[in-house]
């Protein structure tokens, strides 16, 4: 009874999305997970991904497409796509916020012919994408002159604040070629998978797809051909993105090298430093020893004790001479 009283409360729990219709109209809305799933058609288990409380467990980026909506999570955001509205969670995050502001724009082009020029769907994917990216290369932006300067001044500039600020430097580009990594191997999945791309392209529309033969089967031909050439448009589009994704993921790659090696060639002059002071402590205790075997043959003379070499004139000499040889 317990457990069928969570669940409730968990289905019954009213969550503040903003909703983006197809005509560029934004509202905020309070609304419950048994309301999202009536209306989208999904599964509990689908809203699993983008459930900012489980943020743990979904951190990888994936997109996910069935049959009535498009399941986005790019790292701080994290939206369902529909065939004419959008459901952004976490909008007051920085990946919700850049994401509201390339949406709203991109809605209600028209092309020559009078006509959308993209389904409102792929609007939505392509403004997800265009954000998540732009905010890894702003990233890259501004670490890439950062870790310039300091490939610059050092090893020359050893001192505690550049080795912190490479210290930083370096856990900045860690993380960024994490998230570009995972980025571009999400994207480069989807492009293998021409289902996935194909279910994107006959949502919203009366086409399904053969399960044998994966083949589109439309009730107006008409709409078999714009599917079609969404597909190309979409390949070509997760292409161009995989492309930018891929540049930064490697100028983030070198740049980190670039740290390493660095990091090495610190740790060589600091062992030469080492070596260097080693040498000298150790001409000190060398020092130090013959010192003290002269101030234990001087000792042994100024003990008051007659060893009747004190009335030679020459034994002064000979053994200040012994000391100073020895």
């Amino acid at each position: 009874r317990r457990r069928l009283h969570l669940a409730w409360h968990q289905g019954a729990r009213l969550r503040e999305v903003v909703e983006v219709k197809a005509n560029g109209s934004v509202s905020t809305e309070k609304i419950s997970r048994r309301q999202l799933l009536k209306s989208s058609g999904l599964r509990l288990r689908d809203t699993r991904s983008v459930d900012p409380s489980l943020w743990l467990m979904n951190s990888m980026p994936s997109l996910l497409v069935r049959e009535q909506a498009i399941l986005l999570n790019l790292g701080s955001l994290r939206a369902i796509a529909m065939h004419e509205r959008v459901l952004i969670f976490n909008y007051n995050s920085p990946g919700g916020k850049v994401f509201l502001e390339l949406l709203r724009p991109r809605l209600n082009p028209r092309n020559i012919n009078g006509g959308p020029a993209m389904p409102f769907q792929l609007e939505v994917v392509e403004a997800a994408l265009l954000s998540r990216i732009q905010r890894l290369e702003r990233r890259l932006m501004h670490v890439e002159p950062r870790v310039a300067a300091l490939l610059e001044v050092l090893p020359n500039r050893l001192t505690g604040d550049v080795l912190e600020q490479l210290r930083l430097s370096k856990q900045s580009l860690v993380e960024l070629g994490s998230r570009a990594g995972d980025l571009k191997q999400m994207l480069i999945d989807l492009l293998e998978d021409p289902h996935e791309i194909r279910r994107i392209c006959i949502m919203g529309r009366n086409c399904t797809l053969d399960k044998v033969s994966d083949d589109m089967e439309c009730a107006v031909p008409l709409e078999k051909q714009v599917a079609e050439e969404e597909e190309e448009e979409i390949e070509m589009l997760l292409e161009n993105y995989l492309q930018r994704c891929e540049s930064c993921h490697g100028q983030a790659e070198r740049l980190l090298d670039s740290a390493r090696e660095m990091e090495d060639s610190i740790a060589v002059n600091l062992s030469s430093r080492r070596l260097e002071v080693s040498r000298v402590e150790l001409l000190l205790q060398v020092g130090t020893f013959c010192v003290a075997v002269g101030a234990l043959i001087a000792g042994i003379f100024g003990m008051n004790l007659k060893s009747y070499l004190e009335n030679n004139t020459w034994a002064f000499w000979a053994t200040t001479g012994g000391i100073a040889v020895g």
